[in-house]
């Protein structure tokens, strides 16, 4: 699909080069960056056939023919198309084709995707189409596939057949992140798949926070050969020293780029260091762009301008076993280019992908193609029946009028922990405290077991009134809900459900703000402009709530995940993440 197979181009390429036959296009009189020697060719141009680089040098003129499109660059720098080597796509709400404009924009020609999430909402069915709405975009879009770690016990792995299958496509680059907890504790599970991988000459990647010492080192040895999780440059050494790329995350999730970036004082080298996003949100996307802006500011930060965009180029190219076609500019290699006004400004005035212009001066000139998601993936969130507001009532057998129960507690936006406190009990219940910031959540299972559910407390969340409700739960295929009170968060869940995914708010009985997600539950097709207009209203309807975290929605859906420390929820109870174990409310 995107490898240089026909000997045929081959030989049209050679002829481009020994001036036998015409380039399509080529761009003259312009600064080079050959990330390859690490250094910027003057007055260099570039000859293109088809998809391909034909030519590079300092004299295209016996590949130009009077059919040739010739772009005079005096002074201006050619680089690399960029790569976000590490991203979620079906994580933000906005749909592949939504999004990709912005990416091409920002001078992005290769995008590398997890699929864990419509995996675990759908299994193969959801995964397959999420595939198919990559293929034929302007950009290339390859993609890692799902691990298989999830907090709940019901989480089908990937069967061995599929895994086999679908690594023997081009589009697929490896295993997705691997938490290191998860991998260590099941091995069995894990190695197989990390064999069959690497069977295909393909990479694991990791997921490796809080892991050092002889613990990273058991983690590395399994195979896994990068990690997006370093937040101090003492960790990215670390792993670097064990033989992992290290992934630097610049997104909306985390910015990691500053602590890192003191790095550059080690004088390590940085041939193993990566930009990557880890996902970016609408309203960033609108306001910040993509990787131009991440390679941008890792320049500001102080790394060398050559080698910040090696760690977008050749540096991710190279560790996804991709720079045999892409990640620099040279003969036989995919036209993926930006023309750029200098190497220290990252502003893409044209974007070039596989030989066609995608993006001029900020903005994107072709079209995506829109994928039509099959009717399941469009109906996924399943449950038995309209739920209640005495679903979410917790009936305790205490035996007296208090019970010592374990409380998710917020320590940050999303890192929380066990609170074990004692709550007074009426008629044989537990009721949520506002005042002091004791709220009722709740995961409840739309895939496996569909209205099974599992109700719990958390503090920190600070609601006054009212529920917040997303079909967009972490590592697994729940629905998440927090709420001041059983009416409003059976409200919310139900709207999910009629909505066939998405985020929803409800107070006083009523829906205040609402964002319909009804692909695998997970993706609107909205644009993006009014999906980030849509995300704001959740924010600001929560807000008004009494909700002071700064994305009430994003803190919700890793209430779930599986590898931020310490207490989670899924459908099944309270877990530990730690350990791996189940626990219930009540601490007898």
């Amino acid at each position: 699909m995107f490898l240089l197979k026909d000997p045929n181009r081959t030989r049209e390429l050679i002829d481009v080069i020994q001036g036998k036959e015409a380039s399509d296009f080529a761009i003259v009189n312009a600064s080079i960056l050959n990330v390859y020697a690490g250094e910027l060719l003057e007055d260099y141009s570039v000859s293109v056939k088809g998809e391909w680089i034909a030519y590079i040098g300092e004299d295209a003129s016996k590949t130009i023919g009077k059919h040739t499109r010739v772009l005079d660059a005096s002074g201006k720098v050619i680089i690399p198309g960029l790569m976000d080597a590490h991203c979620h796509l079906a994580d933000w709400i906005y749909s592949p084709s939504e999004f990709l404009p912005y990416a091409m924009a920002s001078g992005t020609t290769t995008i590398i995707t997890e699929a864990i999430e419509p995996f675990l909402a759908m299994g193969e069915d959801g995964l397959l189409d999420f595939l198919a709405s990559l293929e034929d975009q302007p950009v290339k879009v390859f993609v890692t596939l799902p691990a298989g770690v999830s907090t709940s016990k019901k989480t089908e792995l990937m069967s061995r057949k599929l895994l086999k299958e679908l690594l023997s496509q081009d589009a697929i680059v490896g295993l997705g992140e691997s938490y290191w907890q998860g991998v260590l504790k099941n091995l069995d599970v894990h190695i197989p798949a990390f064999q069959e991988t690497f069977a295909h000459g393909k990479r694991v990647e990791g997921h490796s926070a809080g892991a050092k010492g002889e613990k990273l080192m058991a983690y590395a040895a399994t195979g896994v050969s990068s990690c997006h999780e370093p937040i101090t440059d003492q960790e990215a050494l670390e792993r670097l020293r064990l033989g992992m790329y290290v992934m630097v995350r610049e997104g909306s999730i985390r910015e990691d780029l500053v602590p890192i970036s003191r790095i550059v004082e080690s004088g390590a080298d940085l041939r193993r260091l990566i930009l990557v996003t880890d996902g970016v949100s609408p309203k960033d996307l609108l306001e910040k762009g993509y990787m131009a802006n991440i390679v941008q500011k890792a320049i500001n930060c102080g790394f060398d301008p050559v080698q910040a965009i090696q760690m977008a180029t050749i540096n991710p190219s190279t560790y996804f076993r991709l720079d045999t076609f892409t990640g620099g500019i040279a003969p036989g290699k995919q036209a993926d280019m930006l023309v750029v006004p200098d190497i220290r400004s990252i502003e893409p005035e044209l974007v070039i992908s596989r030989g066609r212009i995608i993006a001029k001066e900020g903005e994107a000139v072709v079209c995506t193609r829109k994928h039509n998601f099959s009717s399941k993936s469009l109906n996924s969130v399943h449950l038995e029946r309209e739920l209640e507001g005495s679903d979410f009532s917790i009936l305790v057998d205490s035996g007296g009028n208090q019970a010592k129960v374990r409380v998710i507690e917020m320590v940050t936006d999303l890192v929380t922990r066990e609170l074990i406190v004692s709550v007074p009990v009426l008629d044989g219940e537990i009721r949520s405290d506002k005042g002091e910031d004791l709220l009722k959540v709740a995961a409840i299972d739309r895939r496996y077991s569909p209205g099974d559910m599992f109700v719990g407390l958390i503090k920190g969340f600070g609601l006054k009134s009212g529920a917040i409700a997303s079909s967009g739960a972490w590592d697994t295929s729940d629905i998440i809900v927090v709420g001041e009170n059983g009416r409003d968060m059976a409200n919310a869940v139900n709207r999910i459900h009629s909505l066939q995914g998405g985020a929803v708010v409800s107070a006083g009985g009523k829906i205040v703000a609402e964002i319909a997600a009804p692909v695998f539950g997970l993706i609107s097709e909205m644009p993006v402009p009014r999906l980030a207009k849509q995300l704001q209203e959740i924010t600001a309807a929560m807000k008004n709530l009494g909700c002071p975290l700064k994305d009430p929605l994003r803190t919700l859906v890793t209430l779930t995940g599986a590898a931020i420390p310490f207490l989670r929820i899924c459908e099944q109870g309270l877990v530990d993440i730690k350990s791996g174990k189940i626990l219930g409310l009540v601490v007898y």
